[in-house]
């Protein structure tokens, strides 16, 4: 359900409170969650990201991102990000630099393949960040794989025998270091700048078996087979255990993927997404249990 909160005035007055010299600028978008105002502080251009959904899991999703700005202040990350300007997740404002760029795309599935200047640009951004080792304790686990995989099978979205696989893959994978990911990688997130890529909404970040990012891409671009097929060599350059590390992430991220789209009433379109969705789904189900019978 939509929260109504406060309106633009009424952030940009909290925001002038949190942040002194902020002046308010326009609204540039308003979500189910969240409301993002144009501003400057002095002569430098900010936004401002207002919480309007204050229930706990979005509050605590907040607090997280907030966090993830504060670890950047302390020890810059080798991409670019946001500078944190100012925050106080209590009153659920988040005040930071203005990153002048254009999204890599602005659907979440987008319709048509992307230009491959900006897919090097992409790839190589979460490549670069990826490998990225964060201060010690900064950032948690981002969920626990088993936890999950028994949620997904308890709703039904995953059979007895996926439930089964994906535990199989996942006990071999149990000495695997994690990887610091960004969590949501979604095209609408990267900003594409004169001076690179730059990417937004942290809310999500912290620790996944490796290749995550790269499922959530995957997942996303069906519409960019030459990408599809580039991100696959990149998750099994390091052989087999970041190959089932990758399946794992994308079986779980289409399989959240599916339930975030199986909602409602259901139009022509999101058919067809659903329809993509689920033959992508059997897909890399094969490709599971393919790779358990190469054990």
């Amino acid at each position: 359900m939509l929260q109504q909160g406060p309106g633009p005035e009424a952030v940009a007055a909290l925001a002038a409170r949190v942040c002194p010299g902020f002046t308010a600028g326009a609204v540039l978008r308003r979500t189910p969650r969240s409301l993002l105002l144009s501003g400057s502080v002095g002569r430098g251009p900010v936004v401002v990201k207002y919480l309007t959904d204050p229930s706990p899991h979005w509050l605590q999703r907040f607090r997280h991102e907030v966090n993830a700005y504060r670890t950047f202040t302390r020890q810059r990350p080798p991409v670019r990000v946001p500078r944190l300007i100012a925050a106080d997740p209590e009153r659920r404002i988040l005040v930071m630099e203005h990153v002048a760029g254009r999204p890599a795309a602005n659907e979440r599935h987008p319709g048509t393949a992307l230009a491959r200047a900006d897919v090097r640009a992409v790839l190589h951004t979460f490549a670069t960040l990826n490998r990225w080792k964060p201060p010690p304790g900064s950032f948690p686990l981002a969920f626990d794989y088993p936890a999950r995989v028994d949620r997904y099978h308890k709703l039904g979205l995953l059979t007895d025998r996926d439930a089964g696989d994906l535990a199989q893959l996942l006990r071999g994978l149990s000495r695997v270091p994690a990887q610091f990911c960004h969590g949501d990688a979604v095209l609408s997130n990267v900003l594409l700048t004169a001076q690179g890529a730059a990417l937004v909404d942290w809310e999500s970040s912290g620790y996944h078996l490796p290749g995550y990012d790269l499922a959530v891409l995957w997942t996303l671009l069906a519409r960019d087979p030459m990408t599809r097929r580039q991100l696959i060599q990149t998750a099994q350059q390091s052989g087999s255990l970041s190959r089932d590390a990758f399946l794992v992430n994308l079986m779980l991220v289409l399989v959240r993927e599916i339930r975030l789209n199986d909602v409602g009433p259901v139009g022509e379109e999101q058919r067809r997404l659903l329809r993509r969705l689920h033959d992508d789904c059997g897909m890399v189900r094969r490709a599971v249990r393919a790779a358990i019978g190469t054990r």
